[in-house]
This record gives C-alpha cells, sequence and structure tokens, in this order.
C-alpha cells in the first residue's frame, strides 16, 4: 500500500482508538493497548500486507472496547 493509500483509513483508525479510549476514561475503565501499527510495510501492495493485518486486529479491539463499556 502506499503512504496517500494509508492516510485516511489510518486517521479513522487513530480517531477510533481515540474515541474509544474517551469513553473508556470517561467510564473509569481500562481497556486493552491496541493493536501497534505496522513498521515493515515495504509498500508494494503485498497479498496479506501488514496493513491488513493490523485493520483486522484492530476490528476486534474495537469490538472488545465496546463490550467492555457495554457490560459495566
Amino acid at each position: 500500500m502506499s503512504d496517500s493509500d494509508l492516510q485516511q483509513p489510518l486517521a479513522q483508525a487513530r480517531s477510533q482508538i481515540a474515541l474509544w479510549q474517551g469513553r473508556a476514561a470517561a467510564a473509569g475503565r481500562t481497556l486493552r493497548n491496541p493493536p501497534p501499527e505496522p513498521t515493515s510495510c515495504c509498500g508494494r501492495g503485498c497479498n496479506g500486507c501488514v496493513w491488513e493485518g493490523y485493520y483486522g486486529a484492530l476490528g476486534f479491539w474495537l469490538e472488545d472496547a465496546a463490550e467492555a463499556l457495554a457490560s459495566n
């Protein structure tokens, strides 16, 4: 993936992380750390790119965050 291909989804991902961490802080809850952003993308659009794995892991993290805050 090129840098320009990553900017919008990455900005959205960061925004979602901040949103859920803010909700958790307001509720006095602690969430597990979100997945770390990849640092090893070669930019060639590989099948199974590290960014695909990151966004998959982030999806699970967002589900876990929603569950954790729903079960007060």
